[in-house]
C-alpha cells in the first residue's frame, strides 16, 4: 500500500529521469468547457486586484472549484488516504493554448488538506514531488506530519500538472514506461537507443501532436497561478523537489508579486536547465555508487555481491556483462521481465539517488537477484520490484512515459545530431565507463520539434530557501549554488556528505526539517546560509 510518506519519496528520490517511472495516478476525462458550480466548502475572497488575470483569461481564474471526494475507486490507494485524511479534491480547468483562452481547454486536477489551526492560518502551500511530470496529489499526506505543528497552519495542495495523474492525460501508446537507458558498450547499442528515440518522438507526435507544443513548465506555472486564484488566494506558498524547483522558479519569475514562502529542495540553475539533465553528474554518481558497494560489501552474508567494494563492482560489470549478451530473465509468472543491457544500468543508476538504509538495502537485493539471474538461477521478485520494472519496461509505463518526455523535451531544444551524443559517450567512457553511457545518450528531445518559448531566465530576486545534498547525484550541488547566487536574498540550506536527491521531509535530518519548518512557520529565512550534518 502506498503510505504518505513514499507519495513524495516515490516522486522526488529516485531522481530527474526516471522518478515519474515509480509513481502511479489515475486520469480524468478533459473538460471541454468551465462550468463553474458552488462551493462546497467555506467561501474565501477572491484574488486581489494586483493579481488580476492576463485579458481573456477571466472565466479560468473566477471559476470556483467543486470539491468532492477524491477517491476514485477501491485501489485508488491515494484518494482513499486523502479521503480519510479529511482532504477533497478538485478539476481546475485551464486553456490549453493561454495565447488563445477562448480555445480548447483541459482540467488539473488539485487536492486540498485544509489547514485545521485556522486561528492561525498562513496560507496555501502548493507541493510539487518533481519528475518530470510526477503526478502531486498526494503530496500533502507526506508532507503534514513533517511540518509538525506548522502544518496545520496551511492548506495543503497536492495538484497533477497538466498531461499527468488524473489531469488530462497525454498517452503516446508506448512500448515501455520513463526512463533513460544506457546505450552500453559499443556503436551498435547507441545505434539502437537512437533509432528507439526517433520512434518515440515520431509515435507522440503522431498521435498527440496538437497537444505537445503546450506542454511547457511555463504553462504550467501558468496553471499554478490560475489554482492559486481558483483557492482565493492573493498569494500562494510553493514546495518543489528536483524538477519542481525549477517549475518553482519558472513561477516566481513569471508571477514575481504572487508567491510568499518558497522553498526549492534539489534544485536545477535555471541558466543550465535542458533536456541533457543528467549530463555532468558522473562523478557524483560514481560517489554514490561506491558508497553503496561499501554498504553492501559489508553485508556480503545477506547480499552475496562480494567481500570488498571492488567485488561489488565487479559482480555487477558481470551482471551488466551478461545482460548485454543475453536478456536476464527474472520473476515468476504473470510477473516475468526480461533485461538487456540498457536496462540494468538504467535501475542501478535509477537506485543511487538515496543513501539511507533501506534504500541501499533496496538496490542490494535487486542486484542480488539480477546476480542469481546471470547465474542462470530462477528468482521470485519482491511485489515492489515488480511493480517497478512494470511500470519502467512495459506498456503500463506509457502515460508516464509520454508525458514525462513532452515535459523534458518542450521548454529548451536539444542538439540535433546523433554523433553529438555518440562523441560525449566516447569522451566519458573512460573514466565513466558505467554511467557516461546513459547520462549522455541520446533521447526523443533530439528528434521533438522546437520549442514555441524561450526558456526561464532568472530576473526577479527571490526570498527563497534552497535545500540541497553536497553528494545529490542526481542534480549536482553546484546547480543549487548557482540558483542561489542568482538569488541574492535566497538562503542556501546544505545537507554535507550525503548521496542524496530530495531531502525536507524524506531523509530524515532534524536540522534539515527543522529549519524548513521555521521558515514556512515565521516567513523569515534564516540570518546566513546553514550547513546541517548528515
Amino acid at each position: 500500500m502506498t503510505t504518505p510518506r513514499t507519495v513524495v519519496r516515490r516522486a522526488s528520490a529516485a531522481g530527474i529521469v526516471l522518478a515519474a517511472g515509480l509513481t502511479t495516478g489515475l486520469a480524468t476525462p478533459p473538460a471541454t468547457a468551465v462550468t463553474p458550480t458552488a462551493v462546497t466548502s467555506t467561501a474565501v475572497t477572491p484574488a486581489a486586484a494586483d493579481a488580476a488575470p492576463a485579458a481573456g483569461l477571466g472565466r479560468y481564474y473566477q471559476q470556483r472549484p467543486h470539491w468532492h471526494r477524491c477517491a476514485q475507486g477501491a485501489d485508488d490507494e491515494t484518494g482513499r488516504a486523502l479521503d480519510a485524511a479529511g482532504a477533497r479534491c478538485a478539476d481546475v480547468t485551464v486553456p490549453l493554448d493561454y495565447g488563445k483562452p477562448r480555445g480548447r481547454t483541459i482540467t488539473v486536477a488539485i487536492s486540498r488538506l485544509k489547514a485545521t489551526d485556522t486561528r492561525h492560518r498562513i496560507g496555501s502551500l502548493l507541493i510539487n514531488p518533481g519528475g518530470p511530470g510526477g503526478p502531486g496529489l498526494g503530496t500533502g499526506l507526506a508532507v503534514r506530519p513533517v511540518m509538525k505543528e506548522t502544518g496545520a497552519r496551511y492548506d495543503l495542495i497536492g495538484m497533477d500538472p497538466r498531461f499527468t495523474g488524473r489531469s488530462t492525460p497525454l498517452d503516446c501508446g508506448l512500448s515501455s514506461g520513463p526512463g533513460l537507458l544506457s546505450a552500453g558498450p559499443d556503436r551498435a547499442g547507441f545505434d539502437r537507443q537512437t533509432a528507439r528515440a526517433r520512434s518515440v518522438a515520431e509515435r507522440c507526435r503522431a498521435t498527440n501532436g496538437p497537444l505537445l507544443p503546450h506542454v511547457t513548465t511555463r504553462n504550467t506555472a501558468r496553471d499554478i497561478d490560475v489554482v492559486r486564484s481558483v483557492l482565493g488566494e492573493r498569494k500562494i506558498s510553493y514546495l518543489g523537489y528536483s524538477y519542481g524547483t525549477y517549475l518553482g522558479t519558472a513561477y516566481t519569475q513569471m508571477f514575481p508579486t504572487r508567491h510568499d514562502r518558497v522553498v526549492l529542495d534539489s534544485a536545477l540553475d535555471p541558466a543550465r536547465y535542458n533536456p541533457r539533465l543528467l549530463k555532468g553528474a558522473d562523478a557524483e554518481n560514481e560517489k554514490a555508487y561506491d558508497d553503496w558497494a561499501d554498504w553492501t560489501a559489508a553485508r556480503h552474508g545477506t547480499y552475496g555481491l562480494g567481500r570488498t567494494r571492488e567485488q561489488v563492482r565487479a559482480t555487477l560489470d558481470d551482471v551488466i556483462a551478461a545482460s548485454t549478451r543475453e536478456p536476464l530473465t527474472v520473476g515468476t509468472a504473470p510477473d516475468v521481465f526480461r533485461l538487456d543491457g540498457s536496462q540494468v544500468p538504467a535501475l542501478l543508476f535509477t537506485e543511487l539517488a538515496d543513501d539511507t538504509d533501506p534504500a541501499r538495502a533496496s538496490l542490494a537485493e535487486h542486484m542480488s537477484l539480477l546476480a542469481r539471474a546471470a547465474e542462470g538461477r530462477p528468482t521470485t521478485l519482491p511485489p515492489a520490484f515488480a511493480g517497478l520494472l512494470r511500470s519502467v519496461f512495459t506498456p503500463a509505463g506509457s502515460s508516464v512515459a509520454s508525458a514525462q518526455t513532452a515535459i523534458l523535451c518542450g521548454d529548451v531544444p536539444a542538439p540535433r545530431d546523433p554523433e553529438t551524443y555518440w562523441r560525449d559517450i566516447e569522451r566519458g567512457r573512460a573514466a565513466h565507463p558505467l554511467f557516461a553511457p546513459l547520462t549522455e545518450s541520446i533521447t526523443p528531445c533530439a528528434f521533438w520539434d522546437r520549442p514555441r518559448e524561450a526558456p526561464v531566465r532568472v530576473r526577479h530576486d527571490t526570498r527563497a530557501l534552497t535545500v540541497a545534498s553536497t553528494g545529490d547525484p542526481r542534480v549536482p550541488y553546484t546547480h543549487s549554488v548557482a540558483l542561489h547566487d542568482r538569488l541574492p536574498s535566497s538562503r542556501l540550506l546544505t545537507l554535507a556528505d550525503a548521496n542524496q536527491h530530495a531531502n525536507y521531509g524524506v531523509y530524515g535530518n532534524a536540522c534539515i526539517d527543522s529549519t524548513v519548518n521555521s521558515y514556512l512557520a515565521t516567513g523569515r529565512l534564516p540570518a546566513r546560509d546553514r550547513t546541517c550534518a548528515k
